[in-house]
């Protein structure tokens, strides 16, 4: 089962068991977090697509630890003229690991399709 969940203003395609880094969330290590903003679940060939979010749709997941991503350099230059600024930038991150996915797509219909399948085959 996997699932895509939006945070941070990003989303996020997850299965159980996957380890993101997002961005930077306020929650201490160790501690469980759950991403409520879900858009899609599938399972398979089942999906399950929000409109604009999947009813009932959970991703839970284990913080792993908080860091800080590798240094961005930005250069600022005029040419010809001895005028240059480097900056750098280093993204706050946060590592989770994805503990449980809910509000997939329901078993029993494609269970109830099976059987009607069947009698078509012997009319």
């Amino acid at each position: 089962m996997y699932a895509v969940f939006k945070t941070g203003g990003k989303q996020y395609r997850a299965s159980k068991g996957d380890r993101l880094r997002v961005e930077r969330l306020d929650a201490e290590e160790g501690s469980t977090i759950e991403f409520d903003q879900v858009l899609l679940v599938g399972e398979g060939t089942d999906v399950k697509l929000g409109s604009p979010l999947v009813s009932g749709g959970k991703v839970k997941a284990k913080v792993k630890s908080q860091g800080r991503g590798r240094k961005i350099k930005v250069l600022k230059f005029k040419r010809r003229k001895n005028y240059m600024r480097v900056k750098g930038h280093r993204q706050h991150f946060t590592e989770v690991e994805i503990t449980s996915i809910t509000g997939g797509p329901r078993k029993k219909a494609a269970a109830e399709s099976e059987p009607a399948a069947e009698t078509k085959a012997e009319a």
